[in-house]
């Protein structure tokens, strides 16, 4: 009978269902690295989100023949070590492609159409003060007639592509792999950045990729532009950001992702206090639907594995 260790249970605010053969279920809240070992030391099946699986553990875990990621991203499980002691490691995959894409928009617009600061207007009483129906103080501008640009064209990409057609925009992308879409401009990087009304990432993060966005591409770009990053936090260098943004290099951006989460104190994106930076914690991915759609995956993936046909494969 296969024992089943969720580290993290926490962390999806949503129904799991249990796997159709015969097992025993535990769940953990969430899990201090400290009391890894000690919670796995029996487990066959461990699920994990974000806690950290090193080769270290793994290695005194001797029962562990799974380790099902609830997350697409597995960097923090040491697949080397797995791989080496046969452990299967699976993850969740093309789940969020309505969430992320409609948070990812959400930024673009509040921030073309400067939400947060005729909000701001409002709760101070200008509104209310203002000698004339509407109060114009900060520019509003429309996405139709202008240029996204979309760093990683992977699925995600490519429904936030769909929906800029949809808002009238040209889209061009950076992409590693060949464009198959007529309607999609493809570019090197630099014209990108130096083209795009906005740029949008949705690029992995890997040691190519780590800082890609520093201070000499955000002074490429016009200085009317945004920046949306709902990939990961580590795609862009957060001191060149906010000495860019507190000095107009460019127009502003939207983040739901940091290089480090939860953030410490002194990022230096937590300190700005703009009408154009918009940051949310790491949820764009995290609509009802999608996390349902996540929990469901899991469970498909554990049954597969059980079975003798695992899926979404990583090891």
């Amino acid at each position: 009978m296969d024992n089943i260790v969720f580290l993290d249970r926490d962390s999806l605010a949503t129904e799991v269902r249990r796997p159709c053969f015969e097992h025993a279920w535990t769940d953990y809240p969430a899990t201090g690295q400290g009391d890894v070992v000690e919670r796995l030391r029996d487990a066959t099946i461990a699920i994990t989100n974000k806690v950290p699986l090193r080769a270290a553990e793994i290695a005194q875990c001797p029962k562990l023949r799974m380790i099902a990621v609830a997350a697409t991203g597995t960097d923090n499980v040491d697949l080397a070590a797995c791989r080496e002691r046969g452990i299967v490691v699976s993850n969740i995959r093309n789940y969020s492609v309505v969430a992320v894409p409609e948070h990812c928009f959400t930024l673009i617009l509040a921030l073309r159409r400067n939400l947060r600061a005729y909000c701001a207007d409002v709760d101070a009483g200008l509104w209310q003060k203002s000698s004339r129906f509407c109060l114009l103080g900060h520019p509003v501008t429309d996405l139709a007639g202008s240029r996204l640009g979309i760093i990683g064209y992977g699925v995600l990409g490519h429904k936030v592509a769909q929906l800029a057609r949809a808002f009238g925009m040209d889209v061009c992308v950076v992409s590693r792999s060949a464009v198959p879409d007529p309607d999609v401009t493809v570019l090197a990087l630099d014209e990108l950045l130096r083209t795009s009304d906005v740029v949008s990432l949705h690029a992995p993060l890997n040691e190519t990729t780590r800082n890609m966005i520093g201070a000499a591409q955000l002074a490429s770009m016009k200085p009317t532009a945004l920046l949306i990053n709902t990939a990961r936090g580590g795609l862009v260098d957060e001191a060149a950001l906010a000495h860019a943004l507190s000095n107009g290099v460019i127009g502003g951006a939207g983040f739901d992702v940091l290089s480090k989460e939860p953030p410490s104190p002194d990022n230096p994106l937590l300190g700005l206090h703009l009408p154009n930076f918009i940051l949310t914690p790491h949820v764009a991915w995290a609509s009802a639907g999608a996390m349902q759609t996540l929990a469901n995956m899991l469970v498909d993936n554990i049954e597969a594995f059980v079975s003798g046909q695992a899926r979404n494969v990583v090891t």
